[in-house]
């Protein structure tokens, strides 16, 4: 193909894709030059000028004439916005990759642009596109559920970025597939009432969160929680959050005091992907030592269970029934779920596991939209 003559223009009306020209080199200089396009890239840094100019004036058009790779210029609100491209392959199946500029991001700019290149792919005959990405960069993997891709793994130490190797997510999407979203990618809404705010985690809260699961009583009843828990154990928790709602599994709020912000406890909403019921949610909750006894975590729960009994339309989980469980004994656990109109159904007998080897009694609390 002849660059730029044969680089077809893709317009959706809101964004438009066409081939480069020298005027892009300055703006793409600029968007090379941030640190988040940096970290989860393959760029050279420090990134300089004749990076843009050669990438734009040899790269780009070499690529086009040989067949090796099909870039675009991203073009939204009149200006270069960033660059899409995708790279044939073997037996109909290639890659494609992006980077778009700061001032364009939450817009679904890139959203669109990757739809138009898979719709261009799919009429040059490839039956499949795969999609690449460092693990961490939910911005990409967000684009990426948008526009449709599924399957998505974890592959270790898959990528190289100036030689260190990466874990990558890898996800594809054919030709037949639906260009939408698979599943959900929870919200995290701001709840508030009675005194108690709910939000999303932040990494400022990770001492807190040490502090709290470091607690002889969580300790306790959380059997499960690491021991010691550390400062890097709640950086963990607290990245860990992106992965279930972003999976659709669940969503978890950080409560805090609404005039101070600190911290006073998690509650989640959880097994949203129940292979049986997927109308159900369990809640469950733990309480930094400073909350306890001030009814903080009862309206706390009475927050969440509204907001998992509004339809997904409104902006809510769509949840049919919720569960709740509590270990013989939990009596601080058990009083939330009766003040917030459980009912206990049921008792699973030595199902929850102690720190000191015994397994105690499992009280089972139920709660349905109707009640």
């Amino acid at each position: 193909m002849r660059f730029p003559e044969d680089v077809p223009a893709l317009t959706d009306g809101t964004v438009t894709l066409r081939a480069h020209t020298s005027a892009d080199i300055k703006p793409a200089f600029d968007v090379c030059q941030d640190p988040v396009m940096q970290q989860w890239t393959t760029i050279p840094v420090p990134y300089e000028w004749q990076h843009a100019e050669q990438y734009l004036t040899e790269f780009i058009p070499s690529g086009w004439r040989d067949g090796s790779s099909w870039g675009w210029a991203i073009e939204y609100d009149g200006r270069y916005a960033g660059t899409i491209d995708l790279r044939p392959g073997a037996g109909g199946v290639g890659e494609i990759g992006f980077g778009l500029a700061p001032w364009a991001r939450s817009n679904g700019v890139m959203t669109r642009a990757v739809k138009l290149t898979l719709g261009y792919a799919f009429d040059q005959g490839w039956e499949r596109v795969i999609w690449r990405a460092y693990v961490g960069n939910w911005g990409s993997r967000r684009v990426a559920w948008k526009s449709g891709f599924r399957n998505l793994v974890m592959a270790p130490a898959h990528g190289v970025a100036r030689g260190v190797r990466k874990d990558e997510w890898i996800a594809s999407i054919t030709r037949d597939d639906d260009p939408e979203p698979q599943g959900h990618w929870w919200s995290v809404p701001v709840l508030e009432a009675d005194g108690v705010r709910l939000r999303e985690f932040r990494s400022t809260d990770a001492k807190r969160v040490a502090e709290a699961c470091s607690d002889e009583r969580t300790q306790m009843w959380l059997a499960g929680l690491p021991s010691p828990y550390t400062l890097d154990a709640a950086e963990s928790f607290i990245e860990s959050r992106q992965e279930i709602r972003a999976s659709g599994e669940g969503v978890t709020w950080v409560i805090v005091d609404p005039d101070t912000d600190e911290l006073l406890g998690n509650v989640s909403v959880f097994d949203l992907r129940n292979r049986i019921d997927q109308t159900m949610g369990e809640i469950g909750y733990w309480a930094h030592p400073d909350a306890r006894g001030r009814g903080v975590m009862s309206k706390a729960v009475g927050l969440v269970i509204r907001h998992a009994f509004t339809p997904v339309e409104d902006g809510g989980l769509g949840r049919r029934r919720l569960a709740l469980f509590a270990a013989e004994g939990n009596t601080a656990s058990m009083h939330v779920a009766e003040v917030n109109g459980f009912t206990e159904v049921g008792v699973e007998r030595s199902a929850s596991p102690t720190r000191d080897g015994r397994f105690l009694d499992t009280h089972c609390f139920d709660l349905l939209r109707t009640d």
